[in-house]
């Protein structure tokens, strides 16, 4: 019989690509559907797997609903991916965040343990956790330090996990994910704002682009190719936790410089600092260290920081032309 799993957080760019890539193992793939908003499934319909997944109404808020999901999937894996996820709007709704990204992962592990303690389970951990880094180069045993609503919610479903695992003998896993983009991003994350930005001044429909810290270095990734370490994870014969990362560092003036160039254009006549862009409290750096996925997983990014933006860019050019 084919394995089941189950995706929170399915409309996502994570769940869309993790979606995809399930289908094409042979498994039935279930996701949650939380309600709102106008169109949440497009990120499935522009790979083509809109009609393949099974959607069930549900939310993380809602346990009732968590737990009819666990009977109606019988998933084998459940794949917690749903969240509040964009940094900025945590600062404008600590509470809301905390309710989804916490309190969220804690009713899926609950239904879980009380339908199917055997299914598996992955959490989605995030680098945001490390925050005001202890060690230039993070892994699995650097301290936890978050500088963000956001990365505080994760941090309590990240314990969460391991207590799970841990109290109940569980098959639960986290990934602790740097950042990690795609041309299925959200527009308000800053990858995608440049590679839209840099599109619609290409073809202009804009003139500048206003961005906050561009100083601050990140460790960006292809989303497509992290859902193959969250898949792996669940194939393990013990749970654990790993950092999936580049292993590579850039700042975003870097970034955005690298998308600019690609069709024709000098970030410098057209990026503005803007100081109202500014986070509360700031993460400089974030490097992720890969050394045990690589060792124990066997996976490793495949996709260099200018091919994702080259592919973003190229993405929203042709979204913007059509």
């Amino acid at each position: 019989m084919a394995k089941r799993a189950l995706i929170t957080g399915v409309t996502g760019q994570d769940g869309a690509y993790l979606s995809q890539l399930l289908l094409g193992k042979g498994y039935e793939v279930y996701g949650l559907l939380a309600r709102r908003g106008s169109d949440t499934l497009w990120r499935l319909r522009e790979l083509g797997v809109d009609g393949a997944v099974r959607l069930i109404d549900g939310d993380l808020t809602d346990l009732v609903s968590l737990l009819r999901a666990m009977e109606t999937s019988k998933a084998d894996e459940v794949y917690n991916l749903g969240a509040q996820s964009f940094v900025g709007t945590s600062w404008q709704q600590p509470v809301l965040t905390a309710q989804v990204d916490a309190v969220g992962a804690v009713n899926v592990l609950e239904a879980v343990r009380i339908v199917n303690r055997q299914a598996r389970f992955y959490q989605a951990s995030t680098s945001e956790m490390f925050g005001l880094i202890k060690a230039e180069r993070q892994d699995e045993a650097t301290p936890f330090h978050p500088r963000s609503p956001y990365g505080v919610a994760k941090l309590m479903a990240h314990w969460a996990t391991v207590n799970y695992r841990e109290s109940y003998g569980m098959h639960a896993s986290s990934g602790i994910l740097f950042n990690h983009e795609s041309p299925l991003r959200g527009i308000e994350f800053v990858t995608r704002k440049v590679s839209h930005a840099a599109a619609c001044i290409k073809l202009g429909r804009q003139k500048e682009l206003r961005l906050g810290n561009i100083d601050a270095k990140r460790d960006w990734g292809f989303a497509g190719d992290y859902v193959e370490a969250m898949w792996l994870m669940m194939q393990q014969d013990k749970p654990d936790d790993y950092v999936v990362a580049t292993g590579k560092t850039t700042t975003v003036r870097a970034m955005c410089e690298i998308a600019f160039r690609h069709i024709g254009l000098d970030h410098d006549d057209h990026v503005i600092v803007d100081p109202k862009f500014f986070r509360p409290a700031e993460v400089d750096v974030l490097l992720g260290n890969p050394t045990k996925a690589r060792n124990a997983l066997g996976w490793s990014a495949k996709t260099s920081l200018e091919d994702l933006m080259t592919m973003m860019v190229d993405a929203d050019m042709r979204r913007l032309t059509a």
